[in-house]
């Protein structure tokens, strides 16, 4: 593994100035436009719409899931620009895993994470593969919300399967972790884990990092990879 980046032992600290997104330099900082790609979320609005019905009901449902999106942007930006939840990039995450007791979470479902993990991480998925939801409940788990929560599946999980929300994710968490340990929550794109993010810090979770673009985003030195396949 190569050298620590520079400035990253101040940033684990929790001396974060600058979160690790997307700053004009005018106005406080955003989400940049890769966080959520508007070809992920559309592709949710037409899966919606060829099992919901009639054009009425798709226009309902693209209009549904339009607002959706801008209010998890505009939480999630806030909780990032408030630093209540910081951010790393995957170097920085691996690093600090490697170099620190911060513990690293994986939330990714079980047809991702049984691919490849990284040694050492604890893995509760926060939504997980449901094979046996019908066509007919179908934009119904894929787009599924809790506490307001969209869970995204990557743009490659649209299709081959359905999703449902990981039970008692919350209370699996609090089981296994203390609400004052540091954890490094990461997915496959950055898109889950930033709602898991959500869902603990609400749960009074204190000492949370995000992995900006998940493991997907991560060159093969930046973590000790287990399993058959790359990320």
């Amino acid at each position: 593994m190569a050298a620590p980046p520079l400035g990253l032992a101040c940033r684990v600290a929790g001396a974060f100035t600058t979160p690790a997104v997307a700053h004009s330099g005018f106005g406080p900082p955003r989400l940049g436009p890769g966080l959520l790609p508007s070809k992920r979320w559309s592709g949710v609005v037409r899966m919606g719409a060829v099992v919901g019905g009639g054009q009425e009901g798709e226009e309902d449902e693209e209009l549904r899931q339009t607002k959706e999106q801008a209010a998890a942007r505009k939480r999630w930006e806030t909780l990032i620009r408030e630093q209540k939840i910081k951010t790393l990039t995957p170097r920085e995450a691996g690093y600090t895993f490697k170099l620190t007791d911060k513990a690293l979470l994986d939330v990714r479902p079980s047809n991702e994470r049984q691919k490849a993990w990284v040694k050492g991480s604890t893995w509760i998925p926060i939504f997980d593969v449901d094979t046996s939801v019908d066509l007919g409940g179908l934009s119904k788990k894929v787009s599924n919300f809790v506490m307001g929560t969209p869970l995204l599946p990557s743009e490659s999980e649209l299709c081959p399967d359905t999703y449902e929300t990981g039970r008692n994710f919350v209370q699996q968490v609090e089981e296994k972790f203390s609400k004052d340990t540091d954890i490094i929550l990461v997915c496959q794109k950055g898109l889950r884990s930033l709602a898991a993010c959500e869902q603990l810090y609400n749960a009074g979770f204190e000492n949370l990092f995000w992995v900006q673009g998940g493991l997907e985003a991560a060159e093969e030195e930046d973590f000790e990879r287990e399993g058959s396949q790359p990320f």
